[in-house]
């Protein structure tokens, strides 16, 4: 019997593709760090465990494919917050942020279509492209340009009769690039130019250090049509394991025909909704004692990789990923070598190889995503190995 040539083509998530490698590495007594995956781990505030608890239906039912009232209106208010003027008929919600992106491609995109993307992007859009039927034209950006956005021009000239729209992420997973209001308004021109939609990724404009400030899509009245938020609870409340996230445009024929993706998957699951709708309670200080966190584990991380042989890294403005080239031939069996062949005292440190977050062939061949997720003390040991690792590994330039 035969699988499709959908899913035999469809490939591992780069992300979690060396997994097996650091499973066989803790069954053979080794610790691992892992810096592989943005996986907070700041605890989850109580409101949403005690909103379930509390939880006093005694059936737990389907509920609206749409999302529950209650749901969306903190989602509602929450935007209010960031003069995002969203009402509840421009949100749905979704499982995680991942799903409101595959029901944007299926949305937008017929089989064929093109989607412009700057590069390096997060590599599992790769799978939603994939599973849609949609190819990426990439708009290269560089380290050595601060990761920043070409020109208009050289943007334009990317768009072909086949681009249905831009897809950004602000702030960028993996550069950690938080985009200027100029950047953000040259897509706008873009997009109006060639009747485009603005696929705008924000699920980490809580986490924007410097002082530098976050512009969403959503601030620009002109566009309303044309943007397509994708939104979650993850990594702001560090509930990545609750699957909450949501889809908000003003684009009225947009949404209703979103809404049939939604009630082909029945609905989010209830408990997880609820729990999720009382972090509206949350105490306003936890968003910037968090974002104090991730800042100084951003520091921590950039001066550690500044002081090590061959490395380059830009300092990330924002999210909590850093790309870093290494003096490496080739990051994947360097990332491999780390998990079989080395470790200083039973410990190693996982990392993610960065080919797969471009589509222009070989670039990210010596570079990596690092995750600063992972508390300070944790992160200085990890820091620690992958320099001592560096000076040892057999393969380097």
């Amino acid at each position: 019997m035969m699988l499709s040539n959908r899913i035999k083509e469809l490939e591992a998530s780069p992300i979690r593709r060396l997994n097996p490698y650091a499973a066989e590495a803790r069954k053979n007594g080794k610790k691992i760090y892992p810096l592989n995956i943005g996986q907070p781990d700041i605890k989850t505030p109580n409101e949403y465990k005690s909103a379930i608890e509390n939880y006093e239906e005694k059936v737990l039912s389907y509920a609206d494919s749409k999302g529950i009232p209650e749901l969306i209106n903190s989602f509602v208010e929450y935007y209010e917050k960031h003069n995002m003027n969203f009402t509840k008929d421009d949100i749905i919600i979704t499982n995680g942020g991942s799903e409101a992106l595959l029901f944007a491609f299926l949305a937008l995109f017929d089989l064929g279509d093109n989607v412009l993307m700057p590069e390096p992007y997060y590599a599992n859009y790769n799978s939603f492209m994939h599973i849609a039927g949609v190819n990426v034209t990439p708009i290269t950006t560089k380290a050595e340009d601060d990761f920043a956005l070409p020109s208009k021009e050289d943007i334009l000239k990317l768009v072909t009769p086949k681009t249905k729209a831009i897809l950004i992420t602000n702030p960028s997973n993996p550069t950690g690039k938080v985009y200027s209001k100029e950047e953000i308004y040259l897509i706008k021109e873009v997009a109006l130019e060639k009747n485009l939609y603005i696929i705008a990724d924000e699920v980490y404009r809580e986490f924007v250090y410097d002082g530098l400030e976050f512009t969403s899509f959503a601030h620009i009245e002109e566009i309303n049509d044309n943007v397509v938020i994708i939104d979650s609870i993850s990594k702001r409340y560090s509930a990545c394991g609750s699957r909450i996230g949501c889809i908000a445009s003003k684009n009225k024929e947009l949404m209703a025909n979103m809404l049939k993706l939604a009630q082909s998957r029945l609905s989010v699951a209830t408990l997880e909704q609820i729990g999720a709708a009382n972090l509206v309670n949350v105490d306003e200080n936890y968003l910037k004692e968090v974002n104090d966190e991730y800042r100084n584990r951003r520091d921590v991380l950039y001066n550690s990789l500044q002081k090590m042989n061959g490395v380059i890294c830009n300092n990330p403005q924002g999210a909590f990923y850093v790309i870093a080239k290494l003096p490496v031939k080739d990051a994947e069996k360097f990332a491999i070598w780390l998990l079989t062949d080395f470790h200083i005292n039973n410990e190693t440190v996982l990392i993610t190889p960065a080919e797969s977050f471009y589509a222009t062939e070989g670039l990210g061949r010596d570079e990596v995503r690092i995750s600063y997720c992972t508390n300070v003390e944790a992160l200085t040991k990890a820091m620690y190995l992958l320099e001592e690792a560096l000076k040892v590994y057999p393969d380097k330039k």
